[in-house]
């Protein structure tokens, strides 16, 4: 049965050819579960994908991008999973170097499929994704490592983007001061409606120092920015407090000393969500499903359909996206 996929096809090494297009089953890779894909959601890896240079994620093409999606199982060989079953699916490379969520089908590995968790429906796993997956998974590292709410002020960096929409509603749910990270006076409003205490403007943060230790400030971080936004917040972090990294919207490279780990004694946490285990995976998402409150998660949603993605994947990469696109890819 023919479904639609957007389809993103190389021309030559500066062009690429981006469309919705009607593409049959046999298209699809190998895998033992089938999945009529319901929605999906754009993260900074598909605005990569769709470069011309794949973001030198994409190995093959033609290439379908869609690093997460939510929907019901069609057909399975394997056990674990059963026509009708509501799954996700958010990492493993899918949507890189494997088909991706936006399409109408799907075909992965049973290993990489998670129960939608009890409470939530596709849409609303969509709007969180792997962003909202990757802060919870943060926080949970966060909490692990000592942070609880009367440690202080937690800050969020590139607060009005995926990751850090989910961060500030969860932490603001969960009890923590929370100061959130902008380079948009705009979006100031939308960060305090889900719970951010108080904004700091980027360019605060966003200039390099050259003192390795600051005022001590944060009880904790997630950092969804890197670079020298998360340089100086490690100089900033409370004696013993941790940051956890997330992201490098801001730029992979990390010019610190070894002072805040050695005279404060500063955690830097690093999160992976691509490859995190399945119970990894099912704890984060209850996390989710218990310590997001559906009605922050409403006011994140930025409605999508698979013809508005190219437009939307270049915003992406130039950070004009704000909150979690949710792409219908039926409509």
């Amino acid at each position: 049965m023919a479904f639609k996929a957007l389809v993103v096809e190389k021309e030559d090494d500066d062009k690429v050819n981006i469309a919705v297009r009607e593409l049959e089953e046999s298209a699809l890779p190998e895998g033992n579960v089938t999945v009529a894909v319901e929605y999906s959601t754009l993260n900074y890896k598909d605005g990569l994908c769709m470069r011309p240079d794949g973001g030198r994620l994409v190995k093959e093409w033609p290439h379908v991008p869609g690093v997460d999606f939510a929907g019901t199982v069609e057909e399975s060989s394997d056990p674990r999973y059963k026509p009708g079953d509501k799954v996700l699916l958010g990492g493993w490379r899918v949507g890189e170097i494997h088909w991706g969520g936006f399409a109408q089908k799907a075909r992965v590995n049973a290993d990489w499929l998670v129960p939608i968790p009890e409470g939530m429906d596709a849409r609303q796993v969509m709007a969180v994704g792997t962003a909202g997956f990757s802060a919870m998974l943060a926080i949970m590292a966060l909490e692990d490592h000592g942070l609880t709410p009367e440690k202080g002020e937690v800050l969020v960096t590139g607060a009005a983007g995926g990751v850090g929409s989910v961060a500030v509603a969860v932490l603001s749910n969960l009890g923590y001061e929370v100061a959130a990270v902008t380079g948009r006076p705009e979006a100031a409003d939308y960060l305090k409606g889900l719970g951010a205490s108080r904004i700091v403007p980027r360019e605060e943060l966003n200039e390099p120092s050259n003192r390795p230790l600051e005022r001590e400030t944060w009880a904790g971080c997630v950092d969804a920015v890197g670079g020298t936004m998360l340089a100086r917040v490690l100089a900033q972090l409370k004696y013993g407090c941790s940051a956890a990294a997330v992201g490098l919207a801001g730029g992979a490279e990390l010019h610190t000393t070894v002072i805040p780990f050695l005279l404060r004694g500063v955690n830097l946490l690093g999160i992976d969500s691509v490859h995190a285990p399945y119970e990894t995976r099912v704890r984060g998402w209850e996390r989710i499903a218990r310590d997001l409150p559906i009605d922050k998660i409403e006011a994140m949603i930025q409605p999508a359909t698979l013809a508005d993605l190219p437009a939307l994947g270049r915003d992406i990469l130039k950070g004009r996206v704000k909150g979690r696109v949710v792409v219908d890819v039926n409509a």
